[in-house]
């Protein structure tokens, strides 16, 4: 019997590479996109209805409201989105007992004002947002729902579709603005997990096709950057003639707090999977893809 998996979320930078990892590794499997003029998960009620109308063994939720400082004032969308529609996914899937694989964020945690090592998955949730504490929600709702739900944690992530499926990330908003002015300043005092969503997506194929216990999984590129550090690294490897230099968070004030530091850690999904590739070779894979050169 031919694996039936429904993706939510297909256009967006996480969903865009899922496609192209199935594609590349031979499909696999049935996979049948479903974007959001199929089923806008924001619309109460939408995500069940539709649901209940497919057919699939497998849903893989790549889809979410992302906008961080926004979700500050419209925190009933991100709840609506991140955490009711997620709740309703794990539901429909309980009842067909198909597998729920949910993808999230490290802007889960944050809280914690000390940290300085990686977390674990069974580290306590503290996230410091409206949106992370939607996609905290989100996240408990759908393992009450279900025992059957796979929960993987990402972070920073870059990909060549973009955010929101619409083109641009971090990595091409620092070539763009170093270009335009030859000098950039960018905050050193948050640290986190920069990953590439090719490595996301080909880990995510895995888990769909091999199988994996359910449980959360922080699917990250191995080691850790503060923004700088990161900007730094991109423009250097793209070639970009520009000053990269280090400044505090409170220079550049948002509307949402960001967390201090949300590094995950990785060794889990390692063991079951095998290591992920460190970020600066994630990065340097992304900059040739996209036809980068270093000067």
């Amino acid at each position: 019997m031919v694996l039936k998996v429904l993706l939510l979320g297909p256009n967006g930078q996480l969903g865009h590479d899922v496609r192209r990892a199935h594609a590349e590794a031979g499909e696999p499997f049935d996979l049948h996109p479903l974007p959001r003029d199929q089923l806008d998960v924001g619309i109460p009620g939408a995500a069940e209805r539709v649901l209940s109308d497919q057919d699939f063994d497998v849903l893989v939720n790549c889809s979410a409201y992302t906008q961080v400082d926004e979700a500050e004032d419209n925190a009933e969308r991100a709840v609506t989105v991140n955490a009711h529609a997620v709740q309703t996914m794990a539901a429909v899937c309980a009842g067909r007992k198909a597998r729920l694989i949910h993808v999230s964020t490290d802007y889960v945690f944050g809280g914690d004002l000390e940290r300085d090592r990686p977390l674990a998955e069974d580290a306590p949730v503290a996230p410091v947002n409206v949106y992370g504490k939607s996609k905290a929600l989100g996240e408990k709702l759908a393992c009450l729902e279900s025992d059957h739900v796979v929960v993987l944690r990402t972070a920073s992530l870059f990909g060549t579709a973009g955010i929101g499926g619409r083109g641009g990330n971090f990595v091409e908003t620092i070539i763009r603005a170093g270009k335009e002015t030859g000098a950039l300043r960018v905050v050193d005092d948050r640290t986190m997990s920069p990953t590439a969503t090719v490595d996301v997506a080909r880990i995510l194929l895995r888990m769909a096709t091999e199988g994996c216990a359910p449980g959360f999984y922080h699917v990250v590129n191995s080691g850790s950057a503060t923004w700088f550090e990161f900007a730094r690294a991109i423009v250097r490897g793209a070639g970009v003639k520009a000053t990269v230099t280090p400044c505090a968070s409170s220079e550049y004030p948002t509307r949402a707090v960001r967390p201090r530091y949300s590094v995950l850690d990785n060794s889990k999904v390692s063991a079951a999977f095998g290591a992920m590739s460190p970020w600066r070779e994630a990065l340097e894979r992304y900059l040739h893809a996209r036809g980068y050169r270093k000067a």
